[in-house]
């Protein structure tokens, strides 16, 4: 399996797939490479996954290393390792602040990022949300269980098949005699539960920093975490961002929703 190897010396798993330009998917705050299972087969493009430390098939590492800088850092560890000069990123939720750090450090190494239900702010509402799950096992004991649970727990989704949701828990959770066990580091909690404690610093900067790049942003419409003001301040700065509010999604949406692989189709014909 392939792994590199990050600046402090954390082993990190990456997978990658097709030709073309070099995408780099960064997913969610507790997930791995699955989260673009998805949408994958819809794009034609060098497709790069990598896990963050700590989740996935990568090392846990010192839950102070659990931060945003350091997961930046570990990307462009990444494009060396493969070689890469530049790279588009597409980023869901934590990957689209990640891509913005990247923007802000070194916009050189990029070639367009598009964004997956997050902006430069991060409503109370889905901090709250993220805070009561994070670190945690399911009460569930099967998969089956879960993918119950969780279509109940996802008001904010409409008219997924139930197959979506057992793929989901399947992804994030593994299936043990003991019962189901996140798929990540439960000390990544700790890691942010003390941010939490920091003052919200202003990420508009590092959204300005995108400028000049092909951007394009998806939302849920039903999104908790981004709200449709945020949006619309991000495209009254940006008003050649390409954008798609996918309704009957929460935070966040799949990405092969019609919208939403649109939407990226367009990004990516623009970034050639």
């Amino acid at each position: 399996m392939p792994f590199y190897t990050a600046n402090d010396g954390c082993k990190l798993y990456y997978s990658e797939e097709g030709t073309g330009v070099p995408v780099i998917a960064l997913a969610g705050l507790t997930r791995n490479g699955a989260d673009f299972d998805y949408v994958a087969p819809h794009l034609s493009v060098r497709l790069i996954r990598p896990d963050y430390r700590g989740r996935g098939q990568s090392d846990w590492a010192e839950p102070e290393t659990y931060s945003i800088p350091q997961e930046a850092a570990d990307v462009l560890s990444l494009m060396d390792h493969l070689g890469l000069e530049k790279a588009a990123i597409l980023g869901t939720s934590r990957g689209g602040l990640i891509a913005m750090v990247l923007a802000a450090t070194v916009k050189d190494r990029l070639i367009g990022v598009a964004l997956n239900d997050i902006g430069p702010e991060i409503a109370d509402a889905g901090i709250d949300f993220i805070k009561a799950y994070i670190g945690r096992n399911p009460m569930q004991k099967t998969y089956a269980e879960a993918a119950v649970a969780r279509e109940n727990f996802m008001s904010s989704f409409k008219d997924v098949p139930k197959e979506r949701w057992l793929q989901e828990v399947e992804a994030h959770y593994k299936e043990t005699p003991d019962g189901l066990v996140i798929r990540y580091d439960p000390k990544l909690r700790d890691a942010v539960l003390a941010a939490g404690t920091q003052p919200t610093p202003d990420l508009w900067p590092l959204f300005d920093a995108l400028a000049g790049l092909p951007i394009a942003l998806v939302r849920g419409a039903n999104s908790n975490l981004l709200t449709v003001e945020t949006a619309d301040e991000m495209t009254r700065r940006r008003p050649d961002m390409l954008r798609a509010d996918v309704p009957d999604r929460g935070h966040v949406p799949f990405l092969d929703e019609p919208q939403a692989l649109d939407v990226l189709q367009s990004w990516l014909e623009a970034l050639e």
